[in-house]
């Protein structure tokens, strides 16, 4: 039965999916980016999610990146499709928007303008590593379209 026959309401596997999910989630920070500082991260995994149209992740990462020292307005910006204001964050942001839409096809000015940003190449290959392992997150929360959990309620995102 394939995916799209298959009921997951209730089942086994959406219960294993949606433990996927969270795990993915918690785990971004501390064994994928080895450098990036735990707000650089949300400000990556808040734009994935937001480039990839997972709500559940969008509302996740809106608290977490709050909670990691990110500016509300700068997260506001990010849930909005825009850039933060900070400038290392808009960098990253901008960097993980475009490897997404662009599947990876970066020009010489995307490296430029991340590099020119303060970053250097190694944050670089720690950019695309967070965005490969988030997008498991993202793809499953937007299959199984779990609950936001009441902590982060005042973040909930429905994709314009």
């Amino acid at each position: 039965m394939g995916i799209g026959t298959a009921s997951l309401n209730g089942s086994r596997a959406e219960r294993l999916i949606r433990k996927v999910a969270v795990l993915g989630a918690g785990t971004m920070g501390s064994r994928i980016a080895a450098q990036l500082a735990n707000a650089q991260i949300q400000v990556l995994l808040l734009t994935n999610a937001v480039t990839n149209a997972c709500e559940w992740a969008v509302g996740f990462h809106s608290f977490l990146a709050i909670e990691n020292g990110i500016a509300a307005s700068d997260v506001d910006a990010i849930r909005n499709g825009g850039l933060p204001a900070e400038p290392k964050s808009a960098a990253l942001s901008n960097l993980a928007r475009t490897l997404i839409e662009t599947r990876g096809r970066l020009t010489e000015a995307d490296v430029g303008a991340f590099l020119q940003a303060g970053f250097d190449e190694s944050r670089l290959l720690e950019v695309i590593a967070v965005i490969a392992a988030s997008a498991i997150t993202n793809y499953t929360g937007s299959v199984t379209r779990p609950a936001l959990e009441p902590p982060f309620d005042a973040y909930a995102w429905v994709k314009p």
